[in-house]
């Protein structure tokens, strides 16, 4: 099961994080823009102007994941970041995430997809489905709020394939009170889903005691997240929110078990553009930003393990 491989690569790795392939167009170096004539898109027409971004983001993927395949367990590509730049984009992203599951990486399609039906069994076929025209991802996020039947092809497809999920639950972005915080029957919209990830994970249980139906879980909500790790106890949680959103190591610790398991921890900006931050511009620039996003990544790992050890609750 995808938990399964899941919780192997990171105690391989030692390492909780997940990698976001979010590229941008002032993400990426120069130099590359230039290989790939994206310095001077915005002058061609739309369908150059678009390939050269998307060729631009792949030289710039490609070089994140050959330095960061090692120490991380999965990489998290948003889908928006490829759409906006139509077919070429989608190329791009159904060739990264190749890319990173050809060197070990697990790969979780950040979609965020739900629909009815037949159009749910549609999405689920391209991502989840295993086919040869199938997306090359391990897992994606859903969106909860159509409903259980919505769920249910994906909830089938991660057990026939071997593929995982994680329900939109308690998100990151403040506004999320307006509608994952109202009250009914004395229980806020997000404990009602809680439960529900909860009910259909049942059947995905694997040999880790953990579920291949997780819950997205921002860490900028501490309470909220501690709220939902005693109720969620055997569901994985993809936590954004770390770092340039204000989620600290002290926030997402919240979100793991006594078992030192249960969350991976996304980031980024943080990691794909550090060689621009401050702590790493000085000893990096353009040429070694993939350098960077690799020391990066492990300083998140050693602080965020630096936090679960304080807590005693290191996986290792």
């Amino acid at each position: 099961m995808f938990v399964d491989k899941l919780i192997e690569r990171i105690k391989a790795c030692r390492n909780h994080t997940v990698v976001g392939l979010d590229p941008r167009l002032e993400y990426v170096p120069e130099h590359i823009l230039r290989e790939t004539a994206a310095d001077t898109a915005s002058q061609m027409d739309g369908t150059g102007y678009a390939k050269a971004v998307a060729d631009a983001f792949w030289l710039f993927n490609k070089g994140i994941i050959d330095q960061i395949h090692d120490i991380v367990p999965a990489v998290k590509p948003q889908i928006a970041f490829y759409e906006q730049y139509g077919l070429p984009g989608l190329a791009c992203f159904e060739k990264t995430c190749a890319y990173a599951g050809s060197k070990g990486l697990l790969v979780i399609g950040d979609v965020k997809r739900g629909d009815i039906g037949s159009t749910a069994e549609a999405y689920s076929e391209y991502y989840l489905g295993g086919m040869s025209y199938s997306a090359a991802t391990d897992c994606i996020t859903v969106n909860p709020y159509l409903g259980s039947d919505s769920l249910e092809p994906f909830i089938k497809d991660c057990n026939t394939n071997g593929k995982g999920i994680f329900i939109l639950v308690k998100t990151s972005n403040k506004s999320s009170v307006d509608i994952q915080d109202l009250v009914s029957d004395g229980k806020r919209v997000y404990e009602h889903v809680a439960e529900l990830v909860v009910r259909l994970g049942e059947g995905c249980v694997g040999s880790s005691g953990y579920s291949s139906v997780g819950a997205v879980v921002g860490a900028t909500f501490k309470a909220d997240a501690e709220k939902l790790r005693k109720r969620m106890e055997r569901s994985y949680f993809l936590v954004p929110g770390y770092g340039a959103q204000g989620g600290t190591a002290a926030d997402v610790a919240a979100c793991f078990n006594d078992d030192g398991l249960g969350a991976v921890i996304n980031s980024s900006r943080g990691i794909i553009a550090a060689y621009k931050s401050e702590a790493y511009s000085s000893r990096y620039g353009s040429g070694k930003f993939a350098a960077a996003a690799r020391e990066a990544a492990l300083d998140m790992q050693k602080t965020i393990n630096g936090e679960l050890e304080k807590l005693g609750k290191l996986a290792w």
